[in-house]
């Protein structure tokens, strides 16, 4: 790839959740393009506008174009005008039609989309399952950014497939992750959503939530992972077996 010192040669576009750990990896991120030769810009929304700008300030990444699209106001009950980051809000029931409402969004992303330099491909937020819809309409790849470690991500996909917390067993009980038994999970370990869909209307909302994430993760180019390959090779080399050659786990 292109060095800092050469022309631009192609152009990413990234977009981090509203969530401080998901934004600050992903302005990581944006400073290993940019040394390699390639135009940056990141889009967010005006309220968390002024944090990304202070976060490039003193960094390789300042060369980035910041671009902002409106936040949905008045979506959700319980989140006023102005909220747009998960720090803001006034309790964590909110989390999910927070991060749900964010499909408001497209719209206005693919406008931003329309007055950008070609674009050669997409970085987005797990939580942003919408924009992979986007992605495919201007003809791009989309990448799939996660702020955690390839870990979690295996040991979920191994639980979630062998059906490990649907069994008779208490919420305390240890069970054991199949491909990796060494490991020992308890179902209080995983959130509700990722047990069933239920009747309960949060936590069926956050299980609907949690499949399009999957979907779309399914149907991305590939994923940017926030870890290195020495830290986690079993789990890294885990997932990219079993998510194929055409769509690997890229650790940073």
């Amino acid at each position: 790839m292109a060095t800092s010192n050469s022309q631009h040669e192609g152009h990413v576009v990234l977009f981090p959740f509203m969530s401080k750990g998901h934004t600050i990896p992903l302005l990581h991120v944006s400073g290993l393009f940019l040394a390699r030769g390639l135009r940056v810009t990141i889009i967010t929304t005006p309220a968390n506008g002024p944090f990304i700008d202070q976060s490039l300030a003193d960094t390789s990444a300042a060369a980035a174009t910041v671009v902002d699209i409106p936040f949905p106001q008045n979506t959700v009950p319980g989140i006023p005008v102005g909220i747009e980051s998960t720090d803001k809000l006034s309790s964590l029931d909110l989390f999910f039609p927070f991060t749900i409402s964010t499909e408001h969004m497209q719209p206005d992303f693919e406008r931003a989309l329309q007055t950008l330099p070609r674009v050669s491909f997409l970085v987005s937020d797990s939580f942003f399952w919408w924009t992979v819809v986007s992605a495919a309409k201007f003809g791009f790849p989309r990448f799939v950014f996660y702020g955690f470690a390839n870990f979690p991500m295996a040991v979920g996909k191994v639980v979630a497939e062998n059906r490990l917390l649907e069994g008779p067993e208490s919420d305390t009980k240890l069970i054991t992750v199949t491909q990796f038994p060494w490991i020992k999970i308890t179902k209080k370990d995983f959130h509700e959503s990722f047990r069933d869909s239920s009747t309960d209307a949060a936590q069926h909302e956050a299980f609907e939530f949690n499949m399009r994430s999957v979907v779309a993760t399914v149907s991305s180019f590939g994923m940017i992972v926030n870890s290195f390959y020495e830290l986690e090779p079993v789990f890294t080399d885990y997932w990219n077996t079993e998510r194929g050659p055409s769509s690997p786990a890229v650790t940073r």
